[in-house]
């Protein structure tokens, strides 16, 4: 399936991103209640970089939604995204 032309340009924009970034670029969206299928490619590709580093992502997504109802931060020696409360 071709990826849709708004997720390559984000998922390009957050290869270039360090990891602090990308935690803050997730931060931003924390309670945000909009909803958009530009912010559904954003979010998509925002995961899906994670991802590709080998993050641990299962504190924010279940593998079908993410969950952008707590700020988080990135755990470095365990490889993973925790929730702040």
């Amino acid at each position: 399936m071709q990826q849709h032309i708004y997720y390559i340009r984000y998922a390009l924009r957050f290869a270039d991103m360090q990891i602090p970034e990308l935690v803050n670029t997730f931060n931003q969206q924390v309670q945000s209640r909009a909803w958009s299928s530009m912010r559904a490619y954003h979010d998509k590709a925002l995961l899906d970089e994670f991802q590709r580093r080998g993050i641990d992502t299962s504190a924010v997504s279940n593998g079908k939604a993410i969950s952008f109802a707590h700020p988080i931060c990135y755990d470095l020696p365990n490889n993973k995204l925790i929730t702040i409360r």
